[in-house]
């Protein structure tokens, strides 16, 4: 079905000290992206590239954490642009870190919410981005997407989050890197996850369907977050958190 689809760019490079996809948007303009959207049938609205809120630093989040108030400010700007962009139809956030993640997904659920929707979520990463600011040993706020999103505690400063998106309407495709305090979060969540072992032995289609029927089923919403190391570095090599062992093009695709 042919849509409006409205192209974000969120040039967010906060979220860890490996500098670089601030260049992203850009990247995905020049590599075709919205000729491709056009050539399926698609109407392609581009917004250009936002750019962050100036926000005072928080004096409370652990010392450790890289950038807070240029993330704080990502978020609250991305969760603004958000809510006009689902007006005019269906948003894409072209990133940027996926720290962006912060400021996206909680707005996709508050529109949701404002609809009688329930929010899904489908993470597909090689990472689960399931720490708090505290549990982060680096400190890289591009690694807590799903906690702040799922409504954690921890993150003062960031909005609060409306509408929490239940753990058992997100699933993570891809996992192969998971630290051990992340994991035993993990472990003890409703989150369904899927790591690269399980794909390889029923494939990707099988995980991925047990996620969509249910979404069908109740007329949810669904939010896609796609970060590039999903995909194996032989395939995507210009990330900052390759990790082997990743997604094909066809699984991906």
């Amino acid at each position: 079905m042919p849509r409006n689809c409205v192209l974000i760019g969120a040039p967010v490079d906060s979220g860890k000290r490996l500098q670089g996809c601030l260049m992203g948007p850009d990247a995905y303009r020049v590599a075709g992206l919205p000729d491709a959207l056009a050539a399926l049938g698609h109407e392609v609205h581009d917004l250009g590239n936002l750019a962050q809120a100036p926000v005072a630093s928080p004096t409370d989040l652990p010392a450790h954490v890289h950038a807070p108030a240029e993330t704080i400010g990502w978020t609250q700007t991305l969760a603004q642009q958000a809510e006009i962009a689902m007006d005019k139809g269906l948003p894409i956030f072209l990133g940027g870190d996926h720290s962006l993640s912060l400021g996206s997904v909680p707005a996709m659920a508050d529109r949701a919410a404002a609809a009688g929707k329930p929010q899904f979520v489908l993470w597909l990463d090689a990472h689960a981005d399931f720490h708090t600011p505290a549990s982060s040993t680096s400190g890289h706020l591009h690694g807590t997407p799903l906690s702040y999103a799922t409504g954690k505690d921890g993150f003062s400063g960031f909005p609060p989050v409306s509408n929490p998106v239940p753990e058992h309407q997100v699933c993570i495709l891809g996992l192969r890197s998971v630290a051990l305090t992340e994991s035993e979060r993990l472990q003890d969540s409703a989150i369904r996850r899927h790591d690269m072992r399980q794909i390889d032995e029923t494939g990707i289609a099988r995980p991925l369907a047990a996620f969509l029927e249910p979404i069908a089923q109740a007329n949810g919403a669904l939010h896609v977050s796609l970060d590039v190391d999903f995909l194996d570095p032989a395939t995507a090599p210009a990330v900052g958190t390759t990790v082997p062992g990743g997604a094909t093009i066809r699984e991906a695709h």
